[in-house]
């Protein structure tokens, strides 16, 4: 699609910053073993191949992958301790990102959010959405559509922090964050409104750093210069936003399935508030994007870096 070309400058500047090694835990579906291989193939990442040696070698060979071609790391059958290895390669350095495999997404995210696994950072952990729509000229990111269930006032600070920091390793000079509520208004019955406004003012007091924050807006102020303009919004952010921040996981996780399925998104995704990138992959993600979400998460590995 063509809207979808609006990854293409973030996938030439990762190919610019060169390929990352990645571990790619327990990868043993086709699905998850050929994105690892078209990434590769596409020169983001180098993969390493986490899980138990002669059952990858087999898929591998299954799927017409030459021997040898990726490195693998042999570990037990066991989809934990698989994602535990893959933690630990990250915590000493062997990798600068992680990526999921076939596993189940509690076993992962539970070795990478572990005390032990050295991955944590002072900030809460948050899930962002790299997204692409017809309706909208420019990149945005959705969060929290995936981690987060009903994140308190301190927890979407982190999260708004994290997205303006991802938002930045892109190329936005100042993101502007709308905070999405219902309604336009404060209204003390809906706390997400009275959290929005909250939020705003932290951003003024630089308690939340790099970009412009304002809320509450609803979804068609933030995306509508007209409608704001409509509604008398005086704003910096309505109807250009940069960032998209969710009250909850139930209203991330349907805005993000609605511009998927709906509307056709292009999406990366990646798990931010880490010591290195993750890449929460789906099996209902298409491969293009898997391949954006590695582009996204090579540009972000290297803004970690400094």
């Amino acid at each position: 699609m063509a809207f979808d070309r609006l990854f293409e400058p973030l996938r030439v500047a990762a190919l610019a910053a060169g390929r990352l090694r990645t571990a790619v835990a327990y990868p043993l579906c086709s699905t998850s073993l050929r994105a690892a291989a078209q990434a590769s193939e596409a020169g983001y990442i180098e993969p390493v191949l986490v899980g138990p040696s002669a059952r990858l070698a087999a898929l591998m060979a299954q799927e017409g992958m030459r021997p040898g071609s990726m490195e693998i790391v042999d570990t037990p059958d066991d989809e934990l301790l698989a994602a535990r290895a893959a933690a630990a390669l990250a915590r000493d350095g062997a990798v600068r990102m992680l990526m999921k495999g076939s596993l189940h997404t509690d076993h992962f995210m539970s070795a990478v959010v572990a005390r032990e696994s050295g991955l944590r950072t002072g900030r809460r952990i948050s899930h962002a959405f790299v997204m692409a729509v017809a309706a909208y000229p420019k990149l945005f990111i959705l969060t929290d559509a995936a981690v987060n269930i009903a994140p308190t006032l301190q927890e979407k600070a982190d999260i708004a922090q994290n997205a303006i920091d991802l938002a930045r390793a892109l190329g936005v000079e100042r993101p502007k964050v709308a905070v999405l509520c219902a309604t336009e208004s404060v209204n003390p019955a809906m706390p997400a409104t009275l959290d929005a406004a909250a939020l705003s003012k932290m951003a003024d007091r630089q308690q939340i750093r790099g970009g412009e924050i304002d809320g509450p807006l609803a979804f068609d102020n933030a995306i509508s210069r007209e409608a704001a303009d409509q509604k008398g919004i005086v704003s910096r952010v309505a109807g250009d936003a940069d960032i998209l921040l969710t009250p909850d996981i139930e209203a991330g996780n349907m805005l993000y399935k609605e511009l998927a399925w709906l509307a056709g998104a292009g999406t990366a995704g990646l798990v931010l508030g880490t010591r290195v990138p993750v890449l929460l992959t789906s099996r209902s993600d298409s491969m293009d994007a898997r391949v954006n979400s590695c582009a996204v998460a090579v540009l972000y590995a290297r803004a970690l870096a400094g």
